[in-house]
């Protein structure tokens, strides 16, 4: 099974939380036990698993990934968003949750997080589920 999710993000550098999409999705699907695979099909815009409970959480990654891989620099890629190339090859563009019973398994506060880097734009997230039977 797979879905696209369509969403367009609102600044430069947000993380959007769409955790309520992908387990309406694994609902939908029926699926008891298996995989779900998320992978956003961006050089500017990644997925994580973190914190949700404290929004405070979400700023301090941000605020480090901009310090660690600031927006100006020496960057020898001219399009001015070689920053965002760089913060998607950290936070990555892929991640894979366990389905069990029907759940996605993920700790008391974990959530899944659309990272944008390069935004305001139009995102597509790709979902696809596994099932073990």
């Amino acid at each position: 099974m797979f879905k696209t999710i369509h969403l367009k993000t609102t600044e430069r550098f947000q993380m959007v939380e769409i955790l309520d999409e992908i387990k309406n999705y694994v609902a939908e699907s029926g699926v008891r036990y298996g995989v779900v695979v998320i992978h956003v099909p961006h050089t500017t815009a990644g997925v994580t698993l973190n914190k949700n409970y404290d929004p405070v959480v979400q700023n301090d990654i941000l605020t480090k990934l901009k310090d660690i891989v600031p927006k100006e620099d020496h960057y020898g890629h001219i399009e001015g968003n070689s920053d965002a190339h760089i913060k998607v090859s950290l936070i990555g563009s892929t991640e894979t949750l366990i389905v069990d019973d029907g759940r996605i398994e993920l700790g008391m506060f974990q959530s899944v997080f659309l990272c944008e880097f390069d935004g305001p734009k139009k995102r597509r997230i790709n979902i696809k589920i596994l099932s073990d039977k």
